[in-house]
């Protein structure tokens, strides 16, 4: 299960007649600097869905981590997850396309590719993931943030959005870390992983 497309099943906002000057603009580009800025690790904070499929797959969900390593050259994303399941922790990775002049990013779920607009803030620490915006039935919002608990004007920052964009606050979920159980998963790769960069590449491509 990848980034549970709530962590990347992206959903949501619509772009409505009354929207304020507060709601976010979808279509704008993907820069270098907007991916150096959402790199590394990240954690599923919060997220309100009205597609059935994305509700049902992100409400299994307890809480999750990950990592966004980005390819300039052929513009991927690769995503690794840690994602807390019915109280288990599922590894998984995956690659996301990135449509840098749309602003989104997409991958393939169940043989249908799902669109994603990168929503960015003021503030560095969070973003945002938007799905559908134009579809009042199955618009989504997910919001994440590079760490796990997150300041009252970060939430209301979020808050702001749902709002604006047509959705109640009461349709908001909100993710457990203390429900993780993926760290000694986690901490496992970790050490593998300096370990291995701690050899280095063999000698002679041995």
């Amino acid at each position: 299960m990848a980034l549970p497309w709530a962590l990347a099943v992206l959903s949501l906002l619509p772009l409505l007649n009354a929207q304020s000057s507060s709601c976010v603009n979808f279509t704008v580009p993907i820069t270098n600097a907007s991916l150096d800025q959402i790199s590394g690790k990240g954690y599923f904070v919060a997220w309100a869905y009205r597609n059935p499929l994305y509700k049902l797959l992100t409400s299994l969900t307890q809480s999750a981590f990950f990592y966004l390593d980005f390819n300039h050259t052929d513009d991927t994303v690769l995503i690794r997850q840690y994602a807390t399941i019915n109280h288990q922790c599922i590894y998984s990775s995956s690659h996301l396309k990135m449509q840098k002049e749309n602003g989104t990013l997409s991958r393939y779920l169940m043989g249908t590719e799902l669109f994603a607009y990168l929503i960015l803030t003021k503030d560095p620490g969070i973003f945002m993931l938007a799905f559908s915006p134009e579809d009042k039935q199955n618009m989504g919002f997910s919001l994440f943030a590079d760490k796990p608990v997150l300041t009252p004007e970060q939430m209301r920052q979020f808050h702001e959005q749902v709002i604006c964009m047509g959705m109640e606050k009461s349709e908001i979920v909100y993710v457990d870390e203390n429900q993780d159980q993926c760290e000694p998963l986690h901490k496992e790769h970790e050490e593998r992983k300096k370990e291995t960069d701690a050899k280095g590449p063999k000698e002679g491509g041995k």
